[in-house]
């Protein structure tokens, strides 16, 4: 349940509508599920893999596996997990600020005007470092009494509220042509190298793949879990998640006319689209934005807390601190770096771009050859607790993991480097 805490997140509800509108829809959705199969699965194993062979976080972990050599890559996602917690914890941020809205006075009726104000200034930074202090607090509470405890009450009721939003879109007039944008695929955008780069990066950024978690989460894994049942239960609830959101967001936005904003900006969707919507909708539309905003913000602490724990397990194993002193340090630097994207939106945008599409990428390229070509016997630790059936389909993934997935994801880490020196350089 931690794992799937992880992996769902504003991901499947902020990056997954975005990308999806951006992508030509059904199609976006259809590579994104294809990604999750062919590469997010086998990854996930082998990232749980290597976290249970090696009882290590990611830095320890990769040394322990595949030498001295492979120590840079362990920073990298320790790297990689500070910038995203950095300026997850702005969203959520936001998103503890309009749960408020809606609950204190209703949503605004100038809802550009009004995501100006939560965005930016003093009061973003200050929900920031409060959503910080929560997330630094949960880790520090340790597996157990902390993340474990936190998933197992949060996550249920994030399913219920998607659910039941879902259920309640599906009633509004005018829902149909969201549905149809959404279910119906563009054959032209499934040739698209950049629709598949997007839906490959969604994928590895909404499965937590690629940037420490699953090693670090690996690690506390019995022998007797059988690893590929948890990927797939992971990956199954993951899915289902993002595809549910955007039963709720889509139907929303062309119900009342407002498709033509979906694809401005990856926050406009969220912030001022279905605010904006909530308001027109009048008493029902504040219940159901109050809803919308608190399974937001539950998705976005289990996810923070699983990015933040990869950097403080890190800490503890390479050096030597104590849990809090190492929960505090590592939430220390996240919460200097949100400040900036808390500052100003365009840092947010540069941090998701760098992190979140190319750094991940690189990641999940790099776990494929560790674990494909360096890892002793990688299908005799997978299949270890594995039923018969799934020990059947180990051999199948280690074949994927060393031959086909390191050639796709290295013309996808060249489209994604492209993406991201354009975006900096136009």
């Amino acid at each position: 349940m931690a794992a799937v805490g992880s992996a769902v997140g504003p991901g499947n509800m902020w990056r997954f509508p975005y990308q999806t509108a951006d992508g030509g829809g059904a199609a976006f959705v259809l590579l994104y599920l294809g990604m999750t199969f062919l590469i997010g699965i086998p990854i996930m194993v082998a990232e749980f893999g290597v976290g249970r062979t090696t009882r290590l976080s990611s830095i320890g972990a990769l040394r322990s596996t595949g030498g001295r050599g492979w120590v840079p890559v362990g920073y990298l996602y320790v790297l990689t997990s500070l910038l995203i917690v950095s300026y997850l914890s702005v969203i959520a941020g936001w998103t503890t600020r309009y749960a408020l809205d809606g609950m204190l006075h209703g949503f605004s009726s100038e809802a550009g005007a009004r995501f100006a104000e939560v965005s930016t200034g003093p009061t973003a930074v200050a929900f920031h470092l409060l959503v910080m202090a929560l997330t630094i607090g949960i880790v520090v509470l340790g597996i157990k009494r902390g993340i474990e405890r936190i998933c197992l009450v949060l996550m249920p009721i994030l399913f219920l509220i998607l659910i039941s939003l879902a259920v309640w879109a599906s009633t509004l007039d005018g829902a149909g042509p969201g549905y149809a944008f959404y279910l119906t695929p563009s054959i032209s955008a499934l040739k698209d190298p950049t629709v598949l780069q997007g839906a490959a990066s969604q994928a590895f950024f909404s499965l937590s793949v690629g940037m420490g978690i699953m090693i670090t989460y690996g690690s506390y894994i019995s022998k007797h879990e059988n690893l590929s049942r948890a990927a797939l239960i992971v990956s199954l609830s993951d899915f289902s998640i993002a595809f549910v959101a955007g039963l709720v967001v889509f139907p929303v936005i062309f119900a009342l006319g407002l498709s033509g904003q979906v694809t401005e900006s990856t926050l406009g969707t969220l912030f001022i689209s279905l605010p904006g919507a909530f308001f027109e909708m009048g008493a029902v539309g504040r219940m159901v934005g109050v809803g919308f905003f608190v399974a937001l913000l539950v998705a976005s602490i289990t996810s923070m807390v699983s990015l933040l724990e990869v950097a403080a397990a890190a800490a503890i194993d390479e050096f030597g601190l104590q849990r809090k002193t190492a929960a505090l340090v590592a939430g220390a630097l996240a919460a200097v770096l949100g400040v900036v994207s808390a500052t100003t939106n365009g840092a947010l945008g540069v941090f998701d771009q760098v992190a979140g599409d190319f750094f991940v990428v690189v990641g999940v390229l790099a776990m494929s050859l560790l674990v494909g070509w360096r890892m002793n016997e990688p299908v005799k630790e997978i299949a270890t607790g594995a039923t018969e059936f799934t020990a059947r389909l180990v051999p199948g993934a280690v074949f994927l993991v060393r031959y086909v997935i390191p050639p796709l994801l290295a013309i996808l880490a060249v489209v994604a480097l492209r993406d991201t020196v354009r975006s900096f350089f136009g």
